[in-house]
């Protein structure tokens, strides 16, 4: 699967880019390289999935944010220059928020691309409640094969979130 899976995800970003072509991107390497300089002003990492799929686990100091109803409000206090990093599964409900983002005025807004399942199919770091920890959320039985099974956290497929503009196979 190794090498569908990088075939399958370089697919996805094609067309998450295509959907979403306003969106900038930032890849996982960026990213951690940014992240590994403390002292240059580090940017708000956000994660666009659902409150159960956060709860296994999400980049350090991210916050969440609701990928289908996003409090742009809870934002207001945030400079409009605050470089913002916004992520999901693989890329797509994050691209759909940096894309509302970039519309109320945020200048500095990136996609993570391939998002957090990349992330961690990289062994990056993930944490669970400020512990390490290494397994992800796999959104349905589906989108889970686009990450490597050491990452995969138990999840009951009845329990897979869905909202009511998404099929239970696709996430956004």
């Amino acid at each position: 699967m190794g090498m569908g899976r990088s075939l399958i995800f370089k697919l996805l970003k094609r067309w998450i880019a295509w959907q979403f072509p306003q969106v900038r991107w930032i890849t996982t390497a960026e990213l951690a390289q940014w992240r590994s300089h403390p002292a240059q002003p580090q940017p708000l990492l956000l994660d666009a999935r659902t409150a159960a799929e956060y709860a296994v686990s999400h980049l350090e100091t991210a916050q969440r944010i609701d990928p289908n109803t996003p409090d742009l409000t809870a934002l207001d206090a945030i400079a409009k220059e605050t470089p913002l990093v916004v992520y999901c599964s693989i890329g797509y409900r994050s691209a759909r928020v940096a894309a509302q983002l970039q519309q109320v005025g945020f200048t500095q807004v990136y996609d993570l691309e391939g998002s957090i399942f990349q992330w961690a199919n990289e062994a990056r770091p993930l944490f669970q409640a400020e512990q390490p920890t290494f397994k992800v959320h796999p959104y349905n039985a589906q989108w889970s094969l686009l990450l490597k099974p050491e990452y995969r956290a138990e999840c009951q497929e009845g329990l897979s979130p869905t909202s009511p503009d998404s099929s239970p196979t696709s996430p956004n």
